[in-house]
């Protein structure tokens, strides 16, 4: 954990692999890798605070230092939401984005896949964000064609652009053979490539499944976790079994298995953990899941 004054910021990944960042109001930004088998302990702070807004590579902090339930999945408060969705692909603020785009499809469950862009140079790390399982490239090409065809997509063959993160948390104990994931990714890709109405300016790019089994390590996982829910001077304390998305697993001191949505993680200013702490936080289970909102 990164020492006290350091607001946590949430889940990052790259192609190195899954981190949680870190903010510091002299020191900057700072990341801590999440390997399997790393420790990680925790003692929250007093409130949760917005996180502020993270424009072309840095934070602004939040102008008002508005504090930020400790249920709620984002970490920003309604003002700094509303500004990080002005200019945002994700939004449909940022048309003028140069950069070319993949149209991905992305495997969660059998007949659970999603269509979704990506900007190209991000290679696949979206895909991990979401916790894919697996994912195939559709197409490349400039954004407004990116985004014509995933409306094709969900006009023509009902493939969704996203559904409730709860139904895809469901769907990793255990997941379903690769080669099973990437059959049913194949027909559909066939499918989609045979639909008229494609942007010409999109790239058709060949059907080349990827699986993240290597990256997330869900098979360390038993049969039961517990979801912890995070609050004020709670504790959290275990070693890293697998991480997937957001999602943080760990086995306690005491052998059990939670998971730790590093989102809600993000705007606390954790300290932490002392020698010999257990964890404090409440734990439920994770058919006792609330609305995640849709991803």
């Amino acid at each position: 954990m990164a020492p006290s004054g350091w607001l946590c910021a949430g889940p990052r990944w790259s192609t190195a692999g899954p981190a949680l960042r870190w903010l510091h109001p002299a020191h900057g930004e700072r990341l801590s890798p999440l390997p399997p088998g790393r420790p990680l302990g925790f003692v929250t702070g007093a409130r949760r605070h917005c996180v502020g807004v993270r424009r072309a590579g840095r934070y602004t902090p939040c102008p008002v230092g508005a504090e930020v339930t400790a249920a709620a999945v984002s970490a920003q408060c309604a003002e700094c939401a509303r500004l990080d969705r002005s200019h945002s692909v994700a939004a449909d603020t940022a048309a003028d984005d140069p950069r070319p785009y993949d149209v991905y499809l992305a495997w969660f469950a059998p007949g659970l896949i999603k269509a979704g862009i990506t900007a190209t140079e991000r290679q696949g790390v979206r895909l991990l964000e979401q916790a894919a399982l697996s994912y195939v490239l559709l197409g490349r090409g400039p954004l407004m064609a990116a985004r014509r065809t995933e409306a094709v997509l969900g006009a023509a063959l009902g493939v969704p652009d996203r559904f409730p993160y709860a139904a895809k948390r469901a769907a990793r104990h255990p997941p379903a053979p690769a080669d099973a994931r990437a059959a049913e990714l194949a027909a559909l890709h066939e499918r989609a490539r045979a639909l008229p109405g494609l942007p010409e300016s999109l790239e058709a790019l060949p059907c080349l499944p990827v699986h993240h089994d290597d990256v997330f390590h869900l098979d360390r996982l038993g049969p039961r976790h517990g979801v912890v829910d995070l609050s004020p001077g709670c504790a959290v304390v275990g070693h890293v079994l697998a991480v997937a998305g957001p999602d943080v697993y760990l086995e306690t001191t005491d052998g059990r298995q939670l998971l730790v949505d590093a989102r809600r993680l993000a705007g606390w200013e954790p300290s932490a953990a002392p020698a010999g702490a257990r964890t404090t936080a409440t734990v439920r289970a994770p058919e006792q899941d609330g609305p995640e909102g849709l991803f």
